[in-house]
C-alpha cells in the first residue's frame, strides 16, 4: 500500500479508526442508523448505499443499461436505494484510499487482486463470512476465492475472472508437423515444439519482459510448483522449485525460442498479427481481437504443465469498506451482484468470465471463450499480499539482468529475494 505507507500509518489507522468509532456512536445515540442506514429491528433492508466501479467496455450506453438493469432489480426487491457512481481506472487507488480514510467513501466498490490484501491487511475492510450463511458458496469456481482471502477471511465475492493460455497459429503448427487437435500439455512437449519452430525460422512463444509479471514470468514459478511470497512473509522466489522458473526463461533465451528484445518487450502484437510467433500468452481479449482481425487460424490450449497445471487470470471482485454506514446493505448488494443471474448480464456485457459455473453458459455458442472458460480452474489472481504490487519490480529488474547474461539464474533469483526481504522489513 504505497500511497498509504507515504503517511504515518499511525495516523492513518487513526484517522480511520475515528471514523468508524464517530459512526458507532452515532447508531448508538440515536438508536438506529443515520440517513444512509437502515433499522433492522424488523429484519428488513432500508436506507441506501453507494457503489463505485470502473467502466469496463468501451460502450457506455450498453454497459450503462446493465446498470439501471442491475441496480433497478436489488432496489425493487430489497427497498435500499443504490447511489451509482462510475469512477475512472486513473488514480483509482488514491481516490479509494482518501474516501476510506476520510469516512465518506462509497459502501461497496469494485477491487482487483493486488488491492484487497493492502486494505484487508490494514483493516480497511468489512469481513463478509458472517454475512454469507445462506449463499451458496460452492458455485464459486475455487482460484477466484484466492483473490478474495487474506488470512482465512473472506473480504469480497468475485464477479469476474480471466485465464491466460497459449494461443497457437495452426499454419505454424502444420509447418512443424504438429497436430492442432493434439497440443503440448507439458514443458517437455513444448520444448519440442519450439525447437522445431526455431529450426524453421520461427520464435516458439512471446515474452515481454517489460511487462506484468503476471502473465508472463510467474505463471513459470508456479508451474514449476513455486511461488513469490506467502501471507506469513516467507520469500520463496528462490527456493528450489520456483529456481527452476528463472532456469527455464534463462534457457528459451539463450536457445533463441523467444524474440531477443523479450528482456524489455511490453507485448507482441505485432510479431504474432505477422505469423512469426508459434504461440503467444492469451485471454479473452485476445481472442476476441484476433476474431475480429481474422487473420489466421488459431487454436487455443490448456495452461502448460510443469510440476502443476497453473496458470494466470486476474479476478475482479467487490468489497465493502468496514465503516459503511450499512453493512446489511452493502455485503447483500455484493451478494445480489455475484449470483448467477446478475454474472450472466455483467459478463455477457463484459465478455469476462463468469466466476459462478452455473454462470459460464453465456458462451455455449462461443466455442473460443467456452473453451477458455473451462481454464480458469488453473488461474492464479497473481500474488496475494499486500506487497504484492511493490515487490513486483524487484523480481522484473533481476529477470531482465538474468536475460542480459549479468547474472546466473541462481544469482538473478537469490537478489531479487533479498530485495523482497528487504521490503518487506520496511513494513
Amino acid at each position: 500500500m504505497k500511497k498509504i505507507r507515504l503517511l504515518s500509518l499511525f495516523l492513518l489507522i487513526g484517522i480511520f479508526l475515528v471514523g468508524c468509532s464517530s459512526g458507532n456512536n452515532s447508531q448508538s445515540s440515536s438508536g438506529g442508523k443515520d440517513s444512509k442506514g437502515g433499522d433492522e429491528s424488523d429484519g428488513k433492508l432500508s436506507g441506501e448505499i453507494t457503489v463505485w466501479a470502473h467502466p469496463y467496455t468501451g460502450d457506455q450506453e450498453v454497459e450503462g443499461k446493465m446498470w439501471d438493469e442491475i441496480i433497478s432489480s436489488f432496489e425493487e426487491e430489497t427497498g435500499v436505494k443504490v447511489n451509482f457512481e462510475q469512477i475512472p481506472w486513473a488514480n483509482r487507488d488514491q481516490k479509494i484510499l482518501t474516501a476510506l480514510v476520510a469516512n465518506n467513501g462509497p459502501d461497496v466498490f469494485y477491487a482487483i487482486p493486488d488491492q484487497m490484501p493492502q486494505y484487508a491487511d490494514e483493516g480497511m475492510l468489512l469481513e463478509l463470512d458472517p454475512y454469507l450463511e445462506d449463499l451458496d458458496m460452492d458455485d464459486f469456481v475455487d482460484t477466484a476465492l484466492v483473490s478474495t482471502t487474506w488470512k482465512d477471511k473472506l473480504y469480497g465475492l468475485p464477479i469476474l475472472q480471466e485465464a491466460y493460455t497459449f494461443l497457437y497459429n495452426v499454419d505454424i503448427v502444420k509447418d512443424i508437423g504438429g497436430d492442432p487437435e493434439n497440443l503440448p500439455k507439458t514443458w517437455d512437449e513444448f520444448d519440442e515444439w519450439a525447437k522445431k519452430a526455431k529450426d524453421k525460422g520461427y520464435y516458439a512463444m512471446s515474452f515481454a519482459g517489460g511487462g506484468s509479471m503476471n502473465g508472463t514470468f510467474y505463471p513459470y514459478v508456479w508451474q514449476a510448483g513455486g511461488d513469490i511470497v506467502n501471507e506469513d512473509n516467507e520469500v520463496l522466489i528462490n527456493n528450489e522449485k520456483s529456481l527452476k522458473a528463472w532456469e527455464r526463461l534463462d534457457h528459451m533465451y539463450k536457445e533463441g525460442w523467444i524474440p531477443e528484445d523479450s528482456i524489455t518487450a511490453m507485448e507482441r502484437d505485432a510479431l504474432w498479427d505477422s505469423g512469426k510467433l508459434l504461440a503467444v500468452q492469451g485471454s479473452g481479449a485476445s481472442i476476441t481481437n484476433m476474431l475480429s482481425k481474422d487473420l489466421f487460424e488459431f487454436v487455443i490450449a490448456p495452461p502448460l504443465t510443469g510440476e502443476e497445471q497453473v496458470t494466470y487470470g486476474t479476478t475482479g471482485m467487490f468489497v465493502a469498506p468496514v465503516n459503511t454506514d450499512n453493512p446489511d446493505a452493502a455485503a447483500e448488494f455484493i451478494k445480489v451482484m455475484t449470483n448467477t443471474e446478475n454474472q450472466k448480464r455483467f459478463n455477457k456485457v463484459t465478455q469476462y468470465i463468469p466466476t459462478r459455473e452455473s454462470a459460464k453458459e453465456i458462451f455455449d455458442e462461443e466455442p473460443y471463450l467456452s473453451q477458455l472458460a473451462t481454464y480458469t480452474e488453473y488461474a492464479l489472481p497473481g500474488v496475494i499480499h499486500p506487497a504484492g504490487r511493490t515487490i513486483m519490480p524487484f523480481i522484473q529488474s533481476e529477470l531482465q539482468t538474468m536475460m542480459e547474461g549479468k547474472k546466473t539464474p541462481k544469482e538473478a533469483a537469490d537478489a531479487a529475494a533479498e530485495a523482497i526481504k528487504v521490503e518487506l522489513d520496511k513494513n
